[in-house]
């Protein structure tokens, strides 16, 4: 039989599997991103001495692999004080007539479903640096966020 009729086996014909991609940048985290970190690796070192099967195997040491090198490199940030906007902060604002409270977190510990949104986000962005009172432009919009108070997260 011809070559290129014959197959070694169905390995080659899979999707490559790579490594779960770090976000770029440092690798910011409130003490609460921290222990959710720390929580996920625990986990995941459970479940990978739960699984036999290869391919569910591999799968979550590839997972267990991201999550150990974003505890190794996590940076906890202190607990922001004063009335600026910074990282960690909880932030209530106005935009779009609408009264609107997020949580200014890292990558990982971000849910945007939940109001938490990472520094990176542009609404947070946004918000960075500015204190009660202040109106900041979003997006080039018309209408500015308008913070109405600042805590800590």
């Amino acid at each position: 039989m011809s070559v290129a009729f014959r197959r070694d086996g169905d390995e080659e014909h899979l999707e490559p599997k790579f490594e779960v991609p770090i976000p770029p940048g440092p690798n910011l985290v409130t003490a609460r991103g921290r222990e959710l970190i720390a929580g996920k690796i625990s986990e995941l070192e459970t479940h990978v001495a739960a699984l036999t099967e290869e391919t569910a195997l591999n799968a979550a040491k590839r997972d267990l692999r991201y999550w150990q090198a974003r505890l190794g490199t996590a940076q906890v940030q202190p607990v922001p004080e004063g009335g600026i906007v910074r990282f960690g902060s909880r932030v209530r604002f106005m935009l779009g007539g609408k009264a609107r409270e997020i949580v200014i977190v890292g990558h990982d510990e971000a849910d945007p479903a939940h109001d938490r949104l990472a520094f990176v986000a542009p609404l947070a962005k946004a918000l960075l640096g500015a204190e009660a009172g202040d109106f900041v432009d979003f997006n080039g919009r018309e209408e500015a966020i308008e913070v109405l108070e600042v805590n800590a997260g």
